[in-house]
């Protein structure tokens, strides 16, 4: 896959919870996260699914933004999902944005014109570079851990990774 990508708390967690996050220093030469995604990551408390294994982390690049999100953004979005497009605009040079939920990313890739993945995507990616050998069992695991996966997103996916 390779590039560089900007990632929103979701992916994080849920790659997070199934101690996978390490795919994402496997697929992309450099992973970013807005100040605040990293903010609401660390304020999640304890009992925030994947918090430790995030803390262990040191390849994850912190970035403040230094121009205002855009107000549309605000109103439209959370913070976080706003900050990772706000920050995929400032940095031109960004290839994916990683990004879970359906109205973040249709505004990400119709208004802003991003090229956004998902977790359930980053789990093909991985098992098409043998990073997993099965993402039937990684997607249960994120389900079994309380995120939240659609069954349409993931027969599509399962569909991809040559698993249906």
């Amino acid at each position: 896959m390779n590039g560089k990508a900007i990632c929103n708390t979701g992916p994080l967690i849920a790659l997070s919870m199934i101690d996978r996050i390490d795919i994402l220093r496997h697929l992309f030469e450099l992973v970013s996260v807005p100040e605040t995604v990293h903010n609401e990551i660390l304020e999640g408390g304890s009992a925030n699914a994947g918090l430790a294994n995030y803390r262990k982390v040191k390849w994850i690049k912190v970035i403040s933004l230094s121009m205002p999100i855009d107000p549309l953004l605000m109103t439209s979005l959370d913070a976080g999902e706003a900050a990772v497009i706000g920050l995929a605009r400032e940095l031109d040079s960004t290839n994916y944005v990683l990004l879970d939920e359906r109205k973040a990313r249709k505004i990400a890739r119709t208004v802003y014109g991003l090229h956004v993945i998902g977790s359930a995507r980053v789990l093909v990616e991985a098992k098409r570079h043998g990073l997993i050998d099965n993402v039937s069992v990684a997607l249960q695991a994120m389900r079994d851990g309380g995120y939240w996966i659609g069954d349409s997103i993931v027969d599509a996916v399962l569909k991809q990774a040559g698993e249906t």
